[in-house]
């Protein structure tokens, strides 16, 4: 009977997979071994792609007239230190006994490179090639995976994209990091008083660290400029008085007015002050009274730049440190596969949720996550999804959001307590999902002083709901009451009536620069090329094409570390350019701007994912990557 051969990316992960193919027999060298199966896995990539100078010996040297490098046919090469497992792969492949593989690497585009590397290098590729798509480590997903394999034909053009991108990366890193450090590294090395130099270049590294490099120039040049606000303290006395803040109109006397910094404050004190003086003694009527209740729902689940964003929140830690916490909670079957885009949850798995809920309540032995499990049950929320906003499955490609399982739980005990606390943050956003809108009274006024127009609002929440699971705890009590207050003094006003003016005053405000990168913020700038959105749910309306993948943005943030190009507070996690960093800058901004343009980059990233969803050919998008190259090389030469 032939056997059939299944292959991890990990040994972790094979160890899984053996436990559901109920392969008990002894591990051998690389590999387990049962009557029908032959379990093996790779140990991260095993081949990798192979230096010019394998080529040809003289492009060990850095020299003009050996640029650029575009080779017709790329060379490949084992990676020496794991040249044994590739070996033991290799062997169980070219098995007479064996006719079929199950590729079980990661699923997404580099676990697919991977795999395809070793198929490459081998020289086999059996006649029956199955692919493994799962979104979790657990049982049923693991056989599900199995049982559905699709031919591995199917992820041909998923294999294309990867391949592109391995050479998009080789090539621009290879060419213009060797044109750049001969045309500028002595001046640079010069610069930093350095003996040698050699300058770094990335198809999205450059374009990060022109990011941080022209924040912090931003940061740098800003000048604070102060500017007087007008505030209107209104009411009877000092119990029922408000305050509202007063903003220019088209009815306004200074409209237009050169004295004017912005719509709601002066250049200068003096003439804040002559705004008051005419104001003394006028009538002061209520023009509008709005009054409204508002609903908001939970945020949307986490994907890997959101979940690396909270992480680096709340406890400091980089987003390499985050993917490889939700890696080791994947692998421990606790939650479904961390490098997804996505936020949202596809139809399919929106009508089976309730068995992750389920498994929640019988395993997860946290007493604050049971109550609001408790609270669920007692109150009988809907756990239908379907018609809501976290399910779309337009918005999903490879991978739905990440979400807990509800199983491994014999796994969580042994965790380390950051494991389990990032392990918790992602319940609690799940759970979140299931409970209702949070609810507010919300009032706006609009006082009118002889055609001057100032505002107050007040919001309270009378309805905590999702709230209570992501309660915003930097909210004390005092802000709480006083919200309410402000509330229930405005809500005692109406359209028409006059009220006094207890006093005027100034309040002096200034701008303030733009807040520098940590380490979350830039993984979310990446996500959105190059835009830094603070609000989510806007996040979630522009996002297109970003900057790097899920996979490879911490790894990309840790290379700009390793390099020295910038520098991350361990304590603040802020990031901050180097002198070597802001000096490799100049020099691309000089030689190649486009480099730096967050939108050139997302670019390429969306022609990688053409090719992956069949609306380009991978000949195409190579012929593109090297006219540019070309053109660019051209333009450089003529300047020198």
């Amino acid at each position: 009977m032939p056997k059939k051969i299944l292959i991890t990316e990990k040994p972790s992960v094979a160890m899984e997979f053996a436990k559901v193919l109920n392969i008990n027999g002894a591990r051998k060298d690389g590999y387990l071994e049962s009557g029908e199966w032959i379990i093996t896995w790779c140990v991260g990539h095993l081949v990798t792609m192979s230096y010019p100078e394998k080529y040809d010996e003289n492009l060990k040297f850095w020299r003009l007239d050996t640029l650029p490098f575009i080779p017709k046919d790329f060379k490949y090469e084992i990676i020496e230190n794991v040249k044994k497992q590739f070996n033991i792969i290799k062997g169980l492949l070219s098995r007479p006994d064996v006719d079929s593989v199950y590729v079980s690497t990661d699923s997404g585009r580099e676990g697919e490179y991977i795999y395809r590397l070793v198929e490459q290098e081998s020289g086999i590729k059996l006649p029956n090639r199955r692919r493994v798509w799962i979104d979790s480590q657990t049982e049923e997903e693991i056989k599900r995976g199995i049982s559905e394999a699709k031919d591995l034909s199917e992820y041909d053009s998923l294999s294309d994209a990867a391949y592109l991108r391995a050479k998009e990366d080789y090539l621009i890193g290879i060419n213009f990091s060797r044109l750049l450090s001969i045309i500028y590294g002595r001046r640079i090395a010069k610069e930093l008083n350095e003996e040698k130099i050699s300058i770094s270049v990335g198809r999205v590294m450059t374009c990060v660290l022109g990011m941080i490099v022209s924040r912090e120039r931003e940061i740098r040049n800003f000048v604070k400029v102060p500017y007087y606000k007008i505030i209107g303290n209104f009411g009877e006395d000092d119990k029922t008085c408000f305050n509202a803040e007063w903003k220019v109109t088209e009815n306004s006397k200074v409209y237009n007015s050169p004295k004017l910094y912005n719509d709601n404050g002066f250049k200068k004190e003096e003439d804040a002050k002559d705004f008051i003086i005419s104001l003394k003694d006028k009538e002061v009527i209520v023009k509008e009274v709005k009054k409204s209740k508002i609903k908001e729902n939970a945020p949307l689940l986490f994907n890997l730049a959101e979940i690396q964003n909270e992480c680096t929140k709340r406890f400091k830690i980089k987003p390499d440190e985050t993917l490889e916490i939700v890696q080791n909670l994947y692998e421990k079957k606790l939650v479904t596969y961390p490098r997804t885009d996505a936020r949202v949850l596809s139809t399919a798995v929106a009508k089976v949720i309730k068995t992750n809920l389920n498994g929640i309540a019988k395993g997860y032995k946290d007493e604050e996550v049971q109550g609001y499990i408790k609270k669920m049950v007692e109150e009988k929320y809907s756990t239908d999804l379907t018609k809501t906003k976290y399910v779309n499955d337009s918005k999903i490609t490879d991978h739905y959001a990440l979400t807990p399982t509800g199983q491994g739980y014999e796994n969580y005990e042994k965790l380390p307590e950051l494991q389990k606390r990032v392990y918790k943050i992602i319940v609690k956003r799940f759970l979140a999902i299931f409970f209702p809108p949070a609810e507010f009274n919300k009032i706006s006024v609009t006082i009118n002083v002889e055609n001057e127009q100032f505002t107050a609002s007040g919001k309270v929440c009378t309805k905590i709901g999702y709230l209570e699971i992501l309660k915003n705890k930097d909210t004390s009590e005092e802000e709480k009451n006083e919200n309410k207050d402000n509330l229930e003094i405005l809500n005692t006003l109406k359209k028409g009536q006059k009220i006094n003016v207890l006093n005027y005053e100034i309040k002096e405000a200034q701008t303030n620069p733009p807040p520098r990168y940590n380490s979350g913020s830039i993984i979310l700038a990446m996500e959105n090329a190059g835009k830094l959105i603070e609000d989510e749910e806007l996040r979630e309306q522009i996002k297109g094409a970003g900057i790097g993948t899920s996979a490879t943005r911490a790894e990309i943030m840790k290379k700009l570390e390793k390099i020295k190009y910038i520098a991350i507070n361990n304590k603040t996690q802020i990031i901050t350019p180097t002198a070597k960093g802001e000096a490799i800058y100049d020099v691309v901004n000089t030689a190649m701007p486009d480099m730096l343009n967050p939108k050139l980059t997302a670019s390429w990233e969306k022609g990688l994912d053409m090719v992956a969803k069949k609306q380009i050919n991978a000949d195409e998008f190579i012929e593109k990557l090297d006219n540019y190259i070309k053109s660019k090389f051209n333009k450089l030469i003529v300047k020198m």
